[in-house]
């Protein structure tokens, strides 16, 4: 298995005279889930933009010692002339190390055999969404980074998906940096928590309650309360 560790050395990024991430040092050991939480405007997606390379940082680094990265949206970002099949080995055309003989066994593992022949527009939005995590497993990221990729969907097909992302996580052993406005959702996922405010992070909470997690479990209620508490 690959290093997967990913490192942040006092990274910092402002827009104009807006600082919004603050001289920030984290490490996401190798097959690590993590939840980062925050108000709007606290940074959070600014600083998984900044672990993707999608924007840079005015100063300090970023390390990660082996390994691909990828970022998963909220929106599915399907090309809408392939089908489901296609639009998950697409990575295939630019890397030809990528095997298409992965293709059957992220199917049925995502629930989509059924629909692997399907175009974009005859899918659900639940659907769409696990397309895109194939897409994600496909080009086999070490590091898959993770911006409120369910907020969009109802209640049963997130939870749906929440379910399917704890399943990959158990089968691929990927590290993964989730980030969400929803604290029971960051507490059924993520192994730590990282409160983030005013691009900081604030506190970092180690998650010991064993999977498959309730809601109504009294030690979750009391680390939902604690979470809370530290946001505002």
């Amino acid at each position: 298995m690959k290093n997967a560790e990913l490192s942040l050395k006092n990274i910092s990024k402002s827009f104009g005279t807006m600082e919004v991430v603050k001289e920030l040092s984290l490490n996401f050991p190798s097959g690590s889930f993590t939840s980062i939480v925050g108000k709007s405007g606290c940074g959070k997606t600014t600083l998984l933009r900044l672990m993707a390379g999608l924007e840079t940082c005015d100063s300090g680094e970023i390390i990660l010692p082996q390994g691909k990265i990828a970022p998963v949206f909220q929106e599915p970002r399907l090309m809408p002339w392939l089908n489901v099949a296609d639009n998950i080995t697409f990575a295939a055309i630019h890397d030809k190390n990528l095997d298409k003989k992965r293709l059957d066994e992220i199917l049925q593992l995502l629930e989509l055999t059924e629909a692997r022949n399907l175009y974009p527009h005859q899918l659900s939005g639940g659907m769409a969404q696990r397309v895109s995590l194939g897409r994600t497993l496909f080009y086999n990221p070490d590091v898959i980074l993770m911006d409120e990729p369910f907020s969009a969907l109802d209640y049963f097909t997130r939870h749906s998906l929440q379910e399917t992302l704890l399943l990959l996580y158990e089968h691929e052993k990927k590290t993964i940096i989730f980030v969400t406005h929803d604290v029971e959702e960051a507490l059924l996922l993520g192994d730590r928590i990282l409160i983030m405010d005013k691009g900081a992070i604030k506190e970092s909470i180690c998650i010991d309650l064993p999977r498959p997690r309730e809601v109504a479990q009294e030690e979750f209620q009391i680390l939902r309360k604690k979470i809370l508490n530290a946001l505002y």
